[in-house]
């Protein structure tokens, strides 16, 4: 059976945790788009990891962890990946790389760097690692699938025609220095030597798979409000953060998608620019952010503070709406133990009209949050393990949070470690 695990918001929803979680059930376990631009924290026996391209499965031994056709593959950060939790005492994972997966190459991040600095102060907030110039390559057919690296004759005559185009940029545009043929062509055969041990045909493994009942779960990077479609365009990701890419990204039918576990945050954050309705400043933010997540809320892979925010039930709700939530996972409830109350916004004031529904950006640019306040529990609720051990006011807040949802909330999660979580 497959079974996909997805974020709501704009991403950092906690993720990383219901992931490893239900990895501890799950045979196979794929990354299915994204790259190494976001990133999960894990927490388990053999410490604490921050993992960018790896699924996270790579800790059990039960586990095949795939990276599939839509990943933005780089595959230095994946060699060097797998290396640094080898070297931590963690068993070599079983990893395979999709044959049709398309590779990052290091001019990608470079461009991504120039491009930031040419439109100074109306840029994207890109985490420059090369993500948006990765995906318009693919797009452009300009891109090298990992498939391409087994002809060389081929490679070469292809690297030669990209870096030709590349380098009327460079020079005009950015006037910066230019690509080598040579270096670059060098660059892909030693990419191939690293990424040999682990390609493979990643959708005819998958297919058989399911066809012998084996259990998949796929990881999605982000969250549904980064997505290029449906989330807060332009301040989006490049590649769609929905468990519907999920049957593209990795190669499977859409129908095997039987579940779709969607995680939302008690309280909001988002890294990077865009529309953030109900965001707080001050002190007010600062606090949450301190006592947010482990060891507060920093971005995972860049280290920048996190905007924080009230939970947004308007922008939640859509989330799940676009993921086809079947089921809700809520995290860092804990966090929200020091409050007298807890503000929700429950809905967006638009030149004078609430609606309920999330907008495109152009109206959200004018929304402004209508909140309701709910009281706060005032305690500490890490180690309880039973629902109905939660303050009754908990229970409230989170029960209130489902019915504007729609969608049942199965976990709640309150604590870092694997195992603090309730099951609803």
């Amino acid at each position: 059976m497959v079974k996909a695990i997805v974020g709501a918001n704009w991403g950092d929803e906690g993720k990383g945790k219901i992931t490893d979680m239900l990895g501890q059930e799950s045979d196979i376990i794929v990354r299915y788009q994204g790259g190494s631009n976001a990133g999960h924290t894990i927490i388990n026996k053999y410490g604490k990891f921050a993992l960018h391209l790896l699924p996270s499965g790579v800790f059990y031994d039960h586990t095949t962890c795939v990276i599939g056709n839509g990943v933005a593959l780089n595959i230095p950060y994946l060699f060097n990946e797998i290396k640094s939790i080898v070297d931590r005492g963690v068993p070599m994972p079983k990893i395979l790389v999709s044959d049709r997966a398309q590779i990052m190459m290091p001019y990608h991040i470079l461009f991504d760097q120039y491009e930031e600095e040419r439109l100074g102060g109306k840029s994207f907030g890109s985490t420059k690692s090369g993500i948006a110039p990765f995906y318009s390559d693919k797009y452009a057919k300009i891109g090298f699938q990992v498939s391409e690296l087994f002809d060389e004759v081929s490679l070469r005559e292809k690297v030669e025609r990209v870096c030709e185009m590349k380098n009327v940029l460079l020079e005009h545009m950015y006037h910066k220095p230019l690509l080598d043929v040579n270096e670059i062509y060098e660059t892909l055969l030693s990419y191939k030597e690293m990424v040999k041990p682990y390609v493979a045909d990643v959708s005819k493994f998958l297919h058989d798979a399911i066809k012998e009942g084996k259990n998949i779960l796929l990881e999605g990077q982000l969250g549904a409000l980064k997505d290029p479609d449906f989330g807060i365009y332009p301040m989006v990701t490049s590649s769609s953060t929905l468990a519907a890419y999920g049957a593209i990204g990795a190669g499977i039918p859409p129908y095997e998608i039987k579940e779709v576990v969607t995680v939302v945050k008690a309280y909001s954050s988002a890294v990077g620019a865009g529309e953030f309705v109900s965001e707080i400043f001050g002190e007010e933010a600062d606090e949450l952010r301190r006592r947010g997540g482990d060891g507060g809320e920093f971005g995972a892979t860049t280290g920048r503070p996190r905007r924080m925010g009230w939970f947004d039930a308007v922008a939640s709700r859509y989330g799940c709406r676009m993921q086809g939530a079947t089921e809700v996972a809520l995290t860092v409830l804990d966090v929200l133990g020091y409050l007298d109350e807890i503000p929700v916004c429950v809905g967006y004031d638009i030149d004078g009209e609430v609606t309920k529904d999330f907008p495109t950006t152009v109206q959200l640019a004018k929304a402004k949050p209508v909140y309701v306040t709910l009281p706060g529990w005032k305690s500490d609720i890490r180690g309880i393990t039973k629902y109905e051990d939660l303050p009754e006011n908990c229970r409230k807040y989170i029960e209130f949070i489902e019915k504007e949802l729609e969608v049942p909330i199965t976990m709640v999660s309150n604590g870092p470690g694997r195992d603090e979580i309730i099951r609803k």
